[in-house]
């Protein structure tokens, strides 16, 4: 499913009117109708006090109204507007819903009596506000999230940016919310995705083509999508036929997230997994690992790699790797710094970077324009898999800088990733994947649970492990997000979100894997 912005969503209105001739009012309409069958699923009992502002929106809450009414519901519409200001299709069903019965009064105050025995609609604004909430709305909305009533809203909650999930100065915290054709943004970026409750997407007679344009670039990631991916193994199939993963992870003190690492990949269906490790540390390695291989690595004396690391590497990945992942404890220093650069330009094997990896080709780089240089220059298809603080060091933010990344994180991503050719996943609150074609995919799998050390290094193994079984970097990295976040998802059920620990989603990874058919080749 696609994802849109308030611009593209008013676009796909317009083609849909002015091109293919479905009248405004007739989506108004069915807009109404699937609100209303929302609300009488789950109030059935309840009157409904419908808010309604001045715009579509409140033409939308309108049309709900008088389909509620005359389904025997007790409906009262406030309208917090002007009757002057509504537009031409708001006055129209206000004039309807005048003509019916309902009862409808202009407001700018909503009281606790009004709330009485209710659930509200909240239909006053709608995906186009773009300016701060006034004051008097405002204390309208702080009344209702501080009320024990139950809000659906109309589209997205009022006063939540569409674009970005941003709080224009105040919004209404909704239990669920109706949307039309496409989930917004902000329906899916914080804190907007907080105050949405459970989305619903409904269908009011959008002609498809417009709905699944490859114009729109944002999209869902989804298990549907996930499931047409992972292919079933043959029936005469060896370790070879599904990838050789070389993790060059681990440093003194740093030792279990190169085991995660490794494990994950093994765990998501990798034929072979080979640790690059510093060699001062085989020992604890050796009596470790048990389906894992181990490369010694050159070190600095201190249980890090050293420069020397980059030549062995290079010799494995040219004649056995088919993936480097890379990064996970390996620390930073100078030496690592001058690895990781290199081993970006020369690797003929694609790369996987995370963590202290990622960290290391920050402080290699002075400049913005220098990583993307470095990026740019690679030899093999790079996947790189930051989460925000080192996505900031990346492109040298600070201060509010980080800030204005993280409201724009989409948009981020995407031109980081069109810029330099890398697919990069934004790790985060929802976790992006942006492919180098301007595609980009908004993860809907996970919980605050695997907010826990090492979720990062489980992930990079996922994605490195379905890289080697010949996945293309943005397929692997989409699947790899969405089935990382499912074995955390079922690993909450389990554990419970609190207790969770990194090595519980590796434990899960089995589960999420869909079941492969007989094969007959």
């Amino acid at each position: 499913m696609k994802v849109v912005t308030a611009q593209e969503m008013r676009e796909i209105d317009r083609i849909t009117i002015e091109e293919y001739g479905i009248p405004g009012l007739v989506l108004m309409e069915r807009a109404g109708l699937a609100v209303a069958s929302r609300f009488r699923e789950l109030y059935p009992s309840m009157k409904a006090l419908v808010l309604c502002g001045s715009g579509n929106n409140g033409g939308d809450g309108l049309a709900t109204a008088r389909n509620l009414f005359n389904r025997g519901f007790k409906v009262h519409v406030l309208m917090l507007a002007k009757k002057n200001s509504m537009g031409p299709d708001c006055t129209t069903q206000y004039r309807i819903a005048k003509k019916t019965g309902i009862s409808v009064d202009f407001r700018t105050a909503v009281t606790e009596r009004d709330l009485h025995g209710a659930a509200v609609i909240d239909a006053v604004f709608g995906a186009g506000l773009s300016r701060p909430v006034g004051k008097d709305i405002a204390g309208i909305f702080a009344l209702l999230n501080n009320a024990d009533v139950p809000v659906m809203s109309v589209d997205i909650p009022s006063g939540v940016s569409s674009d970005t999930g941003e709080v224009l100065g105040a919004a209404v915290r909704a239990d669920c919310t109706v949307t039309f054709g496409l989930p917004k943004r902000g329906h899916l970026l914080y804190p907007g995705a907080g105050y949405a409750g459970k989305l619903f997407t409904e269908d009011i007679g959008f002609p498809a083509q417009l709905l699944m344009s490859d114009k729109l670039k944002i999209n869902l990631i989804n298990g549907e999508m996930v499931s047409g991916l992972i292919a079933p193994r043959h029936r005469n199939s060896y370790k070879g036929d599904y990838g050789h993963v070389l993790v060059v992870a681990g440093s003194r003190g740093k030792t279990g997230a190169a085991f995660m690492t490794a494990r994950a990949c093994l765990k998501s269906g990798s034929g072979l997994v080979t640790l690059g490790i510093p060699e001062s540390l085989m020992d604890i390695f050796q009596s470790r690992v048990t389906e894992e291989m181990t490369l010694p690595l050159p070190d600095d004396g201190r249980g890090m790699m050293s420069e020397k690391a980059l030549d062995v590497i290079l010799e494995f990945a040219s004649k056995k790797a088919d993936v480097i992942a890379v990064g996970p404890g390996i620390g930073v220093s100078s030496r690592t710094e001058g690895v990781m650069r290199e081993l970006i330009q020369s690797s003929p094997a694609p790369v996987v970077i995370d963590a202290d990896g990622l960290n290391s080709l920050s402080a290699a780089t002075d400049t913005e324009h220098e990583l993307k240089a470095v990026l740019q220059r690679a030899k093999a298809p790079v996947v790189l898999t930051p989460h925000p603080g080192e996505m900031a060091r990346l492109l040298k933010k600070t201060g509010s800088g980080i800030q204005d990344m993280e409201k724009e994180r989409i948009n981020v991503a995407a031109s980081f990733s069109q810029e330099t050719g890398v697919c990069l996943v934004l790790k985060g609150v929802p976790t992006v994947v942006a492919a180098p074609g301007g595609d980009v995919f908004i993860n809907t799998s996970g919980n605050p649970g695997m907010a826990a050390a090492g979720a990062g290094d489980v992930l990079t193994g996922v994605i490195a492990s379905l890289l080697g079984q010949g996945l293309n970097p943005v397929d692997a990295s989409l699947s790899g997000v969405y089935l990382h976040g499912l074995s955390g998802d079922r690993a909450a059920k389990k554990k419970g979100e609190r207790s969770m620990v990194a090595s519980d989603i590796i434990d899960f990874l089995p589960d999420v894997f869909i079941p492969n058919p007989p094969s007959r080749k």
